[in-house]
């Protein structure tokens, strides 16, 4: 089969040559609708069980979700069994609207209303589909034709409301495959079911667009969406509602470019779960607002139960790289993103507006930890593996002790092949930096004339020796004490040291780097007292030194 693209022709709905949406900017959250327990559900494999119902829409209440489409109980008893339960069990909170959603038809309007029997309030959503080719290839009718079953079915709807005083309806309309139809007919239809409510701002009507197939650009859909914005009769008195699908993989820009056209309200599903490519991914969308300074009236401050709720509930994993929520969206690997992360994390004050390179949102904001930001491969860099051993260990590396100990980190990952964990990056840091061939037992300083005398005693693999040196302060004395001892020389050439926590008995991590004859040496220690820690960690870079001049001499040979 030949793979033809002159098969297909560009899909251009309308002109429109005053445009106003460009230049509006979203300021505040649209309404949002979850239609995860209707669209979502229909979309499964293997739809959802009653238990898996009932969990995910606490989950939906829990999120903050004011409407919710709880089914198409007209079409499955076990949609209408749902309905009634959730009613009968009184499991909606007085401020959340459930949503069912009907076809056009008698018979299937009065069924939703049994559904519905004792609800406090609800949206009956009615449907017919609109566009040419559902007109003349499905429904074999002209637009007379179709327009007579969206009024047949919005005069039902709104007749058999009235046998139901005791709930507060609200009538929606979608005219299906809205993304495929004329703009003209669209006002058309929708207009002539706006006529059979006469909607007011008081009690107003819902009128959702959805591109049941996206077929264009996000900008062509809001030019739609704003040419309705304009033409509705009784503007005041309906809420615009857009449904957008991902065939193109635009669902999210497409609903965002459709509230810059004038719509108020978005029907989407948790991660985006639909038919074919999905739903537009409501989570995605709120969390754009949220990483813009708009509330987005949503709290999705838990996405790991989100997460792990979604995939429970529709057997659906979620991709380690979903926007805001994937296992892997804060995690960085390259060397120049972790060092950036890093420095950025440094000066980043909680009464700052976020600023961190990398990152659009703080990760602690939706419950991740700084943690999972940073995770080492063979690609990555000083910076990240500096990052992961202060977050988890206190550990601040200075600069050359990074560069020293990234080039152990990353020859280990090479060899492995793959990620290697902090508690591995750790044991690589002491492995090379802090277990060495020796270990100060004891240490002695007197005061001699203007200097200072150190008495140390090593135990080494050899056995135990005490050395003894004289110096400016108790660092060179050892250092003297050790040249004296091995008739060799040794400089340091860098040094560093820090409190590992606050208080007296904060542990000290000393960070020294040695040169011995044209070869570095790098040594580390952590102890309470932190003359030992800088004792400890210059014998360990002489060890280290001198190993490294040991090897170079055997290559030499």
């Amino acid at each position: 089969m030949a793979f033809d693209h002159k098969k297909y022709r560009p899909y251009h709905p309308i002109n429109k040559t005053d445009r106003r949406w460009p230049n509006a900017t979203i300021e505040h959250s649209p309404k949002w609708c979850s239609v995860d327990l209707r669209d979502g559900n229909q979309a499964l494999i293997d739809p959802m069980t009653v238990d898996q119902k009932d969990r995910l829409f606490s989950l939906l209440v829990e999120v903050g979700f004011k409407e919710i489409e709880v089914g198409f109980p007209a079409a499955s008893q076990t949609d209408f069994d749902f309905v009634r339960n959730l009613i009968e069990q009184n499991k909606i909170p007085d401020d959340v609207t459930i949503q069912v959603l009907t076809q056009a038809r008698h018979d299937l309007i009065e069924r939703t209303y049994e559904a519905l029997k004792g609800v406090k309030q609800a949206v009956v959503h009615l449907y017919n589909s609109t566009s040419p080719t559902q007109r003349e290839k499905v429904f074999k009718l002209d637009k007379q034709g179709i327009v007579d079953i969206a009024v047949n079915g919005a005069t039902t709807v709104k007749a058999l409301a009235a046998d139901y005083p005791e709930t507060n309806w609200t009538f929606q309309y979608s005219p299906e495959s809205f993304s495929a139809t004329e703009p003209e007919f669209a006002v058309e239809i929708c207009n002539a079911v706006l006529a059979v409510w006469q909607p007011t701002p008081e009690q107003p009507a819902i009128i959702n667009l959805p591109s049941t197939v996206e077929m264009t650009t996000p900008n062509v859909f809001a030019d739609q969406i704003e040419y309705m914005h304009e033409n509705f009769a009784y503007r005041d008195s309906v809420i615009l509602s857009v449904h957008t699908h991902n065939d193109r993989g635009c669902a999210v820009a497409a609903a965002e470019l459709a509230i810059l056209a004038g719509a108020q309200r978005v029907e989407g599903t948790l991660l985006g779960n639909g038919e074919r490519t999905g739903n537009m991914d409501i989570v995605t969308m709120a969390m754009n607002l949220y990483s813009q300074g708009i509330d987005p009236t949503l709290d999705l401050s838990g996405v790991s139960k989100i997460v792990q709720t979604i995939q429970d509930c529709t057997q659906l994993p979620v991709h380690p790289r979903h926007p805001y929520v994937g296992e892997l969206v804060y995690t960085a690997f390259s060397g120049s993103h972790q060092d950036a992360i890093n420095k950025c994390l440094q000066v980043q004050h909680e009464s700052d507006h976020w600023d961190v390179a990398y990152l659009p949102i703080d990760p602690t904001d939706v419950g991740r930890s700084y943690q999972e930001v940073v995770r080492i491969n063979s690609q990555s860099g000083k910076g990240g593996v500096a990052f992961v051993l202060e977050q988890i260990y206190g550990l601040k590396l200075p600069r050359w002790m990074q560069i020293a100990l990234s080039k152990v980190v990353q020859k280990r990952a090479e060899g492995v092949g793959k990620e290697i964990s902090v508690d591995e990056i750790y044991s690589v840091f002491t492995e090379t930096f802090i277990h060495s061939a020796g270990k100060i037992l004891n240490y002695d300083i007197h005061q001699q004339h203007d200097k200072q005398r150190l008495d140390a005693t090593i135990e080494t693999p050899h056995g135990v020796t005490t050395i003894v040196g004289i110096g400016n302060g108790p660092l060179e004395a050892f250092l003297n004490a050790l040249m004296a001892h091995d008739s060799a020389h040794y400089e340091i050439s860098d040094y560093q040291e820090h409190a590992m926590g606050a208080g007296s008995k904060a542990d000290a991590a000393a960070y020294i780097a040695i040169k011995c004859d044209g070869e570095n040496g790098y040594g580390v220690a952590i102890q309470q007292d932190s003359v030992l820690a800088s004792l400890q960690a210059c014998y360990n870079a002489v060890v280290q030194a001198k190993q490294a001049q040991d090897e170079q001499q055997l290559q030499a040979m």
